[in-house]
This record gives C-alpha cells, sequence and structure tokens, in this order.
C-alpha cells in the first residue's frame, strides 16, 4: 500500500509538529522509483542518504564475512519502514545492502538536511536513537538464533561423523585381526622363513595391518574422548617409566632419523617420591602421541628434550610439569590450539606418508586429539608454545602438560575449566 510522501514523513518524524517544517522537508526529499533488485545501499560504501519506503519492498542482507559471498538475511522493510539512518549518523560504511526485491518507491534525505533536522528537534534525534539501538538488538538476537541452529546442526553432523567412525572402526578390527593373525602364522612355517622373498612379503602384511589396527584404535579413543566416556582407572604410577616407555618405543625411529632424544627427569618431588596418582595406559597414549608428533616434525639430526619437575599450582596444589621441546619446523600460533582439535593436522594432505615417523609424514589427525583428551580426563592441561612455522632457522616447539599428583583432582577439574577453559 502506498504511503504519500507528506503523511510517511509524518510518520517518521513524529517530533516535527510543524506543517510547514514537513512541507520543507517533503521539498528537500527526492522521491524515485527502482525496478527489481535494485541495490540502493551497498556493505562498506560509504553513502550519504537516508531512505524512506512510499511502496514495495526490500531485504537488507549483511555479509557472514569478507571472505564469503554468502549473505544472512537481516529483515524486509516495506512501506512505512526506513534505513540508511546509521551511515548518516556516524558516518560509517554501510553496515548491510539492501535491494529492491520490487518495484519501490522511496524518499531521500541526503545527510546535511537530515542532520539539520536531527540539530533542531531534540525529542526526533532521541527517537531515532531508540530505533536504531532497537534494531541494532534485533540484528544480534537473529545473528544469536541462527548460530544457535548452526551449532545445532553441527552437533548433529559431528555425532553422525562419530557413530560412523565407531561402526567402521569395529567392522575394520575383526577382518584386519584375522589377516594379521594368519600372516603371522605364515612366518613360522619354515616355507616361507626359509624364502626370503616370501618372509618379506609376509612381514609386510603383518606391518601393514599392525598399522592399520593402530589407526582403528586411535579412532575408537578419539571416539570415546568425545563421548566422554573415557575413563580413568587411577594408580600409583611413575611418570619417568611412563616417559621411559615412550622413548623405548621410537628407539628404532630416532637411531633411523638420527634425532637425539635427552630425558630430564625429576627424581624426587620432594613430597612423596616420583609417583602420581594416574591411569598409566591412558598417559602412555598421551606421550606416545606427542613424542610422535616432535619426531615428526623435527628434521633429521635434530633434538628432541623431555623434562619433568614438580610445582605448586594455584588449583590443583601439587603437579607435575612434563615438557617436550623440539628443534623442529613450528608451529604458527594461530594453530596453538586447532591442532589439539581431531581430524585437524597441518600441511598439505598430498604430501602424506604412510610412515609415522618419517620428517613431515601426515598423519589423520587423531594423536594431539588423544594426548588432549587424556589429559583433561586426569584433570590436568595441555597446551603448546611456539614462535611460529620456520622450516629454516627451525625454533622448534614445546609441548607442556601438566598432571595433579594427588586422585582428587576431579572435583579440582571443575574449577581449572572454569578458570582455563575447555
Amino acid at each position: 500500500m502506498a504511503i504519500e510522501p507528506l503523511e510517511l514523513l509524518r510518520q517518521t518524524f513524529p517530533g516535527i509538529q510543524s506543517a510547514e517544517e514537513l512541507a520543507q522537508l517533503a521539498q528537500l526529499a527526492r522521491q524515485a522509483t527502482y525496478p527489481p533488485n535494485t541495490v540502493l545501499c551497498r556493505e562498506g560504501a560509504y553513502e550519504k542518504v537516508l531512505y524512506l519506503i512510499c511502496e514495495g519492498e526490500v531485504i537488507i542482507t549483511k555479509r557472514f564475512d569478507s571472505l564469503s559471498d554468502e549473505h544472512l538475511v537481516l529483515r524486509r522493510a516495506a512501506s512505512g519502514d526506513y534505513f540508511g539512518e546509521m551511515a548518516i549518523i556516524s558516518d560509517a560504511p554501510r553496515s548491510a545492502t539492501v535491494t529492491t526485491t520490487r518495484e519501490t518507491t522511496v524518499l531521500e534525505i541526503d545527510q546535511d538536511v537530515f542532520r539539520t533536522i536531527l540539530e533542531r528537534n531534540a525529542d526526533l534525534a532521541m527517537q531515532m536513537v531508540r530505533q536504531t539501538f532497537e534494531r541494532l538488538r534485533q540484528n544480534d538476537r537473529m545473528t544469536l538464533e541462527e548460530l544457535r541452529k548452526a551449532f545445532s546442526t553441527l552437533e548433529k553432523l559431528d555425532r553422525a561423523k562419530l557413530d560412523f567412525i565407531e561402526v567402521t572402526a569395529h567392522e575394520l578390527r575383526t577382518p584386519l585381526t584375522i589377516m594379521r593373525g594368519y600372516a603371522s602364522m605364515m612366518l613360522t612355517d619354515p616355507a616361507v622363513r626359509d624364502n626370503p622373498t616370501l618372509r618379506e612379503m609376509a612381514q609386510g602384511i603383518v606391518n601393514g595391518s599392525q598399522r592399520l589396527h593402530e589407526i582403528v584404535n586411535n579412532m575408537l579413543d578419539v571416539q570415546r574422548i568425545d563421548l566422554a566416556q573415557v575413563s580413568v582407572a587411577a594408580v600409583p604410577v611413575s611418570l619417568p617409566l611412563v616417559l621411559r616407555g615412550a622413548e623405548m618405543q621410537f628407539k628404532e625411529a630416532l637411531q633411523e632419523r638420527r634425532l637425539t632424544l635427552l630425558m630430564d627427569l625429576a627424581q624426587n618431588d620432594g613430597e612423596g617420591g616420583t609417583y602420581i596418582e594416574a591411569d598409566p595406559g591412558l598417559l602412555g597414549k598421551a606421550f606416545y602421541h606427542m613424542l610422535m608428533n616432535a619426531i615428526k616434525y623435527t628434521p633429521d639430526g635434530g633434538t628432541i628434550r623431555i623434562s619433568l619437575r614438580y610445582e605448586d599450582h594455584p588449583i590443583l596444589e601439587r603437579v607435575a610439569h612434563v615438557q617436550i621441546a623440539d628443534t623442529g619446523i613450528g608451529i604458527d600460533p594461530e594453530y596453538h590450539t586447532l591442532i589439539f582439535e581431531k581430524f585437524y593436522r597441518l600441511g598439505d594432505v598430498q604430501l602424506h606418508s604412510s610412515g609415522k615417523t618419517a620428517f613431515k609424514a601426515g598423519g589423520p589427525g587423531l594423536g594431539l586429539a588423544i594426548a588432549r583428551g587424556a589429559v583433561l580426563a586426569h584433570g590436568g592441561e595441555i597446551w603448546v608454545e611456539s614462535e611460529g612455522h620456520d622450516e629454516v632457522n627451525c625454533k622448534g616447539s614445546v609441548f607442556h602438560v601438566i598432571l595433579p599428583v594427588r586422585a582428587s583432582f576431579r572435583e579440582k577439574m571443575a574449577l581449572l575449566r572454569v578458570r582455563y577453559g575447555d
């Protein structure tokens, strides 16, 4: 329904009581008609016109981000509505794009004229401010609702992915176990054992199936972590023994890559020796994956240093602080949190290598996620420090793990997450 210019101005600016002032404003305003799909305001542009809709409809949209062409619909405006006031008031670029959806007739008021009106009428200025804030609140509510819907969708997709991982992993375990079992039996057969070619082929099957079995187990570990199904069977544990156990699993890889591994393990914390209350199997997995990560991203001939100290903590009281430092290629600060997310991996996926410990050998992106889950399950903390990625100077990275010494960490874990976040 069309609205006459004078009536539209009266509705828009109720603070203007004088008919003469309204008539003057009507003379200063331009009336224009635009066809459908005409952009009246463009997001990011500096424009100085306020629009009042006499007849028709416009759609107001905003880009999700500067790199995306996707737009979020903020609202639709029709006869009697107006838009463009924010850029007029604050000399700021347009915050959204306004496009006609059908033939639309508008009144256009330039910035200078509009500001003169505001200066003469304080009530009108306050009304415009209130309206502007209300629109901002509406946009915020709409954005939060869109985020809530997007988060809910992502949660469902993530759960579907976890269900797929669980089913796939369980389906793979049985044939892999059978394959590895038969290949191991073949190695004991004299006809295979005494034939170098057959022995090498059978050993290759054993090694390959073992590698696949490890990946399947990692997938199941991540699935349990995501579903908060990680149980901690706490017993007195010697951290030096756990760390040396991780070292022994990579003894051959360290020799092949000519990597030097230095162990600086505190022998006594001054209060009960080197024992903490923890799950040795779970911690063993965490340090296994962390050490593997250090090996993969340290060039041949580099150095890895594992240190252990016992310290006081503001929430967890007495803690064990493990550091795994390397002379590797480093990690850019923007990835310091992302690398602990499941399936996230740095580098070009096309350079992926099936070797577990080859330099820059890619993986499925599960190791650090498992390490993080194991540490958090103990009520601890894990993070990385690195100046950035540099394959020339190789300034390296330092991974930190904080573990509570006592088993009373379950109650304190809640406090820790409040203070530091997940």
